[in-house]
């Protein structure tokens, strides 16, 4: 559908008026072919006359509009028609007679012809201006709350993209032991992945990764509140299970049904990590999924509890973590059907040693349909 269109813009109602109006002023048209006869036209010529002049209007603004600068395949033939016919209704309802004197009677007929000609066409022009008044103001209105609620909704995505901006790091902090690397890219003008890189009081550090159901200004909400209750129940426990379940409490019933997924890992000296899971996507050790048994995303239920688990990485090895946008990338459609980037793809670019950046690049590039966030961790010592 083409949304320029005035026609899918403009409400039905002042389209039906503005129609209107060019008819009631067009028609006029009619009534001054009866003036220009002296009034001689037969009643049913005089009717025919001023219908057809308002519609043939109507039907050169409608193609207008509709066409817009292609409007010329539709005034031609119409043009054409309106001219075959008018010449037609000349010989269906030719002029009465035309006396060759006036006297009194006829000179009298002449006038309230003449008078009624008159009055109709200051009735129809004056009623088809107030029909083009009525419209310019209200769609005038119209296009200001229009560009009012448009001003503000750019002010709300940019307060959000500020908030997003502050709560999605752009520089991670550097961890002892560790090299860390996350390439984020937003579907949208705002996003509903989040990632966190957090130094926790006793030196360790905690990684999370995650993803809000759903895009846009609501999702990105929700992601400005689980960042900053991370960071505050971070605050007075380390222990990533727990760090969840407070999460999830603090997010069940304010989601409005939707949930969101989070996967937190708890790095410490010489390769040790603690995770704990809630219904994200588990990540890549060396190219390989590891094994996490199954859990609730957050908000779908106050009691969920988080179970936690360890993990060591010896030198050299990587740790992938990354949301569900990466496998669900689609490329465009080809003999109808779309084809995923896939959970397998992922797994041979990573047995390959690819970087976060070159999983992300690949998995947008092959049709990026949701946010795609990628974190990788590896150890350095």
């Amino acid at each position: 559908m083409d949304t320029q269109n005035p026609w899918h813009t403009i409400p039905r109602s002042s389209a039906t008026i503005f129609l209107i109006a060019v008819f009631l002023i067009f028609s006029s048209l009619g009534v001054a072919g009866d003036v220009i006869s002296m009034g001689h036209q037969s009643p049913s010529h005089y009717i025919v006359s001023v219908l057809l002049s308002g519609l043939f209007a109507v039907g050169y603004a409608s193609s207008g509009m509709i066409l817009r600068g292609r409007f010329w395949k539709a005034f031609i033939p119409l043009f054409l028609f309106q001219f075959l016919i008018n010449a037609a209704l000349a010989n269906w309802f030719p002029d009465s007679p035309r006396p060759s004197q006036y006297g009194a009677p006829e000179l009298a007929r002449l006038q309230s012809r003449l008078l009624f000609d008159g009055l109709a066409v200051i009735a129809s022009v004056s009623l088809g201006y107030l029909g083009f008044v009525f419209v310019s103001i209200s769609e005038g209105r119209r296009h200001i709350r229009a560009q009012t609620e448009k001003a503000l909704l750019e002010g709300e995505m940019a307060a959000a993209r500020e908030v997003q901006r502050v709560m999605v790091p752009e520089d991670l902090p550097k961890v002892p032991g560790y090299a860390i690397e996350c390439v984020y890219r937003p579907a949208a003008e705002v996003g509903g992945d989040f990632f966190q890189v957090i130094p926790l009081p006793s030196g360790r550090t905690l990684v999370i990764i995650g993803d809000v159901s759903g895009k846009g200004l609501s999702a990105a909400m929700i992601v400005s509140m689980i960042v900053g209750t991370l960071r505050t129940v971070s605050g007075y426990t380390e222990q990533p299970a727990e760090i969840l379940g407070e999460l999830n409490r603090r997010l069940y019933g304010r989601m409005h049904g939707g949930f969101a997924t989070c996967l937190i890992a708890r790095l410490e000296d010489y390769g040790k990590l603690t995770f704990a899971n809630a219904g994200h996507l588990p990540p890549y050790q060396n190219g390989a999924e590891l094994a996490f048994s199954g859990s609730l995303p957050l908000a779908m239920s106050e009691t969920t509890s988080y179970e936690q688990t360890t993990l060591d990485l010896r030198l050299g090895d990587g740790l992938v973590l990354m949301t569900d946008g990466v496998a669900e990338a689609q490329n465009e459609a080809k003999d109808g059907h779309r084809v995923l980037f896939g959970f397998t793809r992922i797994e041979s670019m990573l047995s390959a040693n690819a970087t976060a950046k070159t999983l992300a690049d690949s998995a947008q590039q092959h049709g990026q349909n949701d946010d795609i966030t990628v974190l990788s961790v590896a150890r350095l010592a």
